[in-house]
């Protein structure tokens, strides 16, 4: 059963968690906002539901669930989330890039909330299978998510991590694909096909599900489902398709979105004029 909460609640916060993405972007141009648009309903699913354990006021209690970003330069959408959940002062926002603040354009260790380095792509398996298997050796309960992107599965690392997963039966690991087609320079098929991610996933003998990845109820469904489905030996990925630069058609519309920075005028008219 999925946690009860308010579905349009939960719309409201993700719009207003891209509408804070937008003006980071407009405060830090050197951001990567396209693809963290993509992953914003993910975010919001995870962290206020009541899916995933964590406490902002102790960011390392041992009893958290951990959430690694594999693309770590497409979350700056989950900056407004850690200051809104109480992480750090919302008045941080307001520096981000700037010199003595600890929000860069790539995120690290040092933003309470995140759980490792994300700068170089194609290691947030891996290094997920690492603290799964540990926690399984401890007999501890946590839990282990993975937001990674569909154009990461270029890199041979991420399909180590894959037969490592299933070989030490980490079902205390889901893995998220912000499955939204597009990498940096043309659409992943373009450049090296992942697809079908489904069948690749359980010819390595992982749980698959594939969902809509901006579909708030399907998503809580889909992650409720993954989190409480207990011991069965198998790690789960979830493919959640999703649109590049989701909210902005100029994003949206434009293959090399991945390396567009938006002009003031887009984001004011992204946000309906805010500054």
């Amino acid at each position: 059963m999925r946690p009860t909460i308010d579905i349009q609640t939960l719309r409201d916060k993700a719009h207003w968690v891209r509408r804070e993405t937008l003006l980071l972007h407009g405060r830090a141009p050197e951001t990567r906002v396209a693809s963290s648009l993509s992953a914003i309903e993910l975010f919001v699913a995870l962290h206020y539901t009541g899916i995933m354990a964590f406490d902002p006021k102790n960011p390392r209690w041992e009893g958290r669930d951990r959430l690694l970003i594999s693309k770590g330069h497409g979350s700056i959408c989950y900056y407004p989330i850690l200051a809104d959940l109480g992480y750090f002062d919302s008045a941080e926002l307001d520096r981000v890039c700037l010199e003595g603040s600890f929000l860069g354009g790539i995120p690290d260790t040092i933003i309470p909330g995140y759980e490792t380095i994300n700068g170089s792509l194609g290691h947030g398996i891996g290094v997920a299978c690492g603290m799964a298997l540990g926690l399984k050796r401890k007999m501890a309960s946590n839990h282990i998510f993975v937001i990674a992107g569909d154009g990461e599965f270029c890199e041979g690392s991420m399909w180590e991590g894959v037969m490592f997963a299933a070989h030490h039966k980490l079902d205390n690991l889901t893995v998220i694909i912000d499955n939204n087609k597009l990498c940096m320079l043309d659409r992943c098929e373009n450049v090296m096909a992942v697809e079908p991610f489904d069948q690749r996933f359980a010819a390595f003998g992982w749980e698959t599900r594939r969902v809509d990845g901006h579909d708030i109820p399907a998503l809580l469904d889909e992650l409720t489902s993954l989190k409480q489905r207990g011991a069965n030996g198998r790690p789960a990925v979830l493919i959640a398709d999703t649109v590049k630069g989701k909210g902005v058609p100029e994003l949206e519309q434009d293959t090399l979105c991945h390396i567009r920075t938006l002009t003031p005028a887009e984001i004011s008219r992204a946000t309906g004029g805010d500054k």
